[in-house]
């Protein structure tokens, strides 16, 4: 039987986090699934050309250059990392797989046909599985992005962020506006299913300049777009050199522009930054915001697990140096850690109140396990504050809870939910 590391929620972690079998999470507990959720797989790719300024995920530029990644080691751990967590998986069908980073596209296009060789080697995925990969149009080049397609990617994510020379250099980008518009366009001949990330309340920006940015991204007919605000992030750049960012109230006007041009183009609105087109939300994040599950590998993936009793969280060694010297044993899991039962419906509610349709109220029991009425106290206070649709079927934002979406789901802390 494979062996797995945990902390354990209640009492004291084992000594030098001490391996304990799987059987461990099939054992009674507190609470009772009716079901397992959908399962997800997400593989972290951590290099990038360069590191953005603003960014705060797990990316790392190579010491040595793009040219000395080590693609075929990384691919290896890959496979071990997915090998030695089957068992918490076993038999569960994946239904999406996200290639995130960092810059997957500075890998080759035979290492991520290999990577997904080994993937369907070793787990079941769906007939109609998607399969998504983000792209930098700094490593853009037409075949390599067809040979993406050849090897069973079905969904391209091609990180815009802007048309913009002037705002490009701002925000540290790689790309320019010329290979922003090629990538584009291979994008929309090449994928069936794509999305274009755009940014928006950037250094300087004007809504002039936003708006020139969205009709850009209309003409090449994305299935599905996203609309980030740039927010200062602890840890990088941005947070240590603050630039000179948009007032609030042209971020607003930027804002509800981009609610109206949307949905005048035929984009629904489903999530804080996501727009789709009918049938083409982004399955794999919707999984995320559903509260399913997720099977995460790579440097610093994070992973969430449901078991009929337990749900377990796991996050991998963040550094790709680490990561990688761990392969060889399979101990690649820095931390791994139940989720405790007064946890669950925070947990639950900062995912499922991102989407602006909210859920069926029987989602939250079939999801943590519990039933709706231990939250009473929370519901009630966040309907009396407007927050939250009157409704007896759905857990669904008002518009003014999208708006003041944190201190919404904040009602639903351990500490706040009890009072």
């Amino acid at each position: 039987m494979a062996m797995v590391k945990i902390t354990p929620v209640d009492g004291a972690p084992p000594a030098a986090h001490q391996p304990v079998s799987v059987q461990h999470y099939l054992r009674p507990g507190v609470l009772s699934l009716p079901t397992l959720p959908p399962l997800s797989l997400y593989v972290h790719i951590p290099w990038c050309v360069r590191k953005c300024p603003y960014c705060d995920f797990n990316s790392h530029e190579h010491p040595g250059g793009v040219g000395a990644i080590p693609e075929d080691a990384y691919l290896e751990a890959l496979r071990i990392d997915v090998e030695t967590s089957l068992p918490l998986v076993w038999g569960r069908p994946i239904v999406s797989v996200f290639i995130g980073g960092g810059t997957p596209s500075v890998f080759s296009a035979r290492a991520i046909e290999t990577l997904l060789s080994n993937i369907r080697a070793l787990l079941p995925l769906q007939a109609d599985c998607e399969i998504t990969l983000e792209a930098n149009p700094g490593t853009f080049e037409a075949d390599k992005f067809a040979a993406f397609r050849d090897a069973g990617v079905n969904r391209l994510s091609l990180g815009i962020q802007s048309f913009d020379e002037t705002k490009l250099r701002a925000l540290g980008r790689i790309h320019d506006r010329a290979q922003a518009l090629a990538a584009a366009a291979s994008a929309q001949r090449l994928f069936d299913n794509f999305n274009l990330d755009l940014m928006y309340g950037l250094p300087g920006q004007e809504l002039a300049t936003l708006q020139a940015d969205v009709h850009q991204a209309l003409v090449f007919s994305p299935p599905h777009l996203s609309l980030y605000q740039l927010t200062l992030e602890p840890n990088t750049v941005f947070a240590k050199y603050p630039p000179a960012l948009p007032d609030e109230d042209v971020v607003a006007d930027m804002s509800g522009w981009i609610e109206a041009q949307t949905e005048r183009a035929g984009f629904k609105h489903y999530e804080v930054s996501a727009y789709a087109k009918p049938g083409r939300v982004c399955r794999h994040n919707l999984n995320y915001w559903t509260f399913g599950d997720y099977l995460g590998v790579g440097a610093g993936a994070h992973s969430k697990l449901s078991f009929p009793h337990r749900i377990l969280r796991q996050v991998r060694l963040r550094q790709p140096d680490s990561y990688l010297a761990n392969a060889r044993s399979g101990s690649m899991v820095s931390e791994s850690k139940e989720v405790a039962r007064a946890e669950l419906p925070f947990e639950f509610m900062l995912n499922a109140l991102r989407l602006n349709e909210g859920v069926p109220v029987a989602l939250f029991a079939e999801r943590t396990g519990m039933l709706i009425s231990q939250i009473d106290k929370a519901l009630v206070q966040a309907v009396s504050r407007g927050l939250l649709v009157d409704v007896h079927d759905r857990l669904q934002p008002t518009p003014l809870g999208c708006h003041f979406l944190t201190d919404l789901q904040a009602l639903f802390l351990p500490s706040a939910s009890q009072q």
